[in-house]
């Protein structure tokens, strides 16, 4: 954005902060200790301008606005405290894929893309089995509640009302595939069908759905999803970390974007490589 866009949108909020506040030009000049020629230079629509640091400073201050607000640069226009506040939320949850937060910021992500690493598998690639084995010890959430909540974000994905972007460790799948860790309770054949519905829908929805893989010697990332431009949600384990600030957001989707850089089997791949995880089974 060039200074003159910049300075437009800084006169923009202003004007409108004034009026939110009630206040005439001659009050923020008292309230902010400037000239009221300076205010009016501000406000002008001929000829838009910044102010400079301390000015900005005084500005917010009295208007009780954040600064990066007047300069277009986040969406909060309230001051420090109440935008931490706003900002970064603790979310609790069941760990399931759909409860009541997650469905909210999908709706908001409507239109927009979703990036999104999972803490194991991704659940929307999961079979109906592999759900109710992973839920089985759930007291919060059913297994029967963990499969209808993935039937429903599967119908998102199938209605193209956002893509979905996937990204895991290469590694996370070759052990699902030979049974490691909490896999280990899954019968061969539960993890070959796994594998092969993971590559046929993986096929089916591509674009809309992709899955990168990269290589966890390269590369680490804990559970986290974007939700378009609005949330970026961090999983804690039971708890959700969830980020509205534009600059928290944009770290997010940029660290998604580095892992997808980085991925040894890409996207337009990952299909078939889950179907020869499936065939080397025994």
């Amino acid at each position: 954005m060039d200074k003159r866009n910049r300075a437009e949108i800084f006169r923009e909020r202003l004007a409108d902060a004034l009026r939110s506040r009630d206040m005439n030009r001659s009050d923020l000049a008292r309230n902010a200790s400037l000239d009221r020629s300076t205010v009016s230079q501000l406000l002008s629509e001929d000829a838009p301008r910044l102010p400079n640091g301390q000015a900005l400073a005084a500005i917010a201050t009295a208007l009780g606005v954040s600064s990066d607000w007047l300069l277009g640069l986040s969406t909060h226009r309230g001051a420090a405290a109440e935008i931490l506040d706003e900002a970064v939320q603790v979310a609790e949850t069941e760990r399931h894929p759909v409860d009541e937060h997650l469905l909210a910021w999908f709706r908001d992500a409507a239109g927009f893309k979703i990036r999104h690493v999972p803490a194991n598998l991704p659940d929307v690639l999961k079979t109906d089995t592999v759900l109710a084995y992973e839920y089985a010890g759930e007291t919060l959430r059913t297994a029967g509640q963990a499969i209808t909540g993935t039937r429903d974000q599967r119908a998102l994905l199938v209605r193209a009302e956002s893509d979905m972007e996937i990204a895991l460790s290469k590694e996370a799948l070759e052990g699902f595939a030979r049974g490691e860790g909490m896999w280990s309770g899954l019968t061969a054949d539960e993890r070959r069908t796994q594998l092969e519905a993971m590559g046929q829908t993986l096929t089916d929805l591509y674009p809309t759905l992709r899955l990168h893989l990269f290589g966890a010697s390269d590369r680490f990332s804990a559970p986290f999803t974007v939700f378009g431009q609005k949330w970026a949600a961090l999983y804690l384990g039971q708890r959700y970390l969830a980020f509205s600030n534009t600059r928290h957001v944009q770290l997010f989707a940029g660290h998604f974007d580095d892992l997808v850089r980085h991925a040894t089997v890409r996207s337009h791949e990952a299909g078939e490589f889950a179907m020869r995880l499936a065939d080397g089974i025994a």
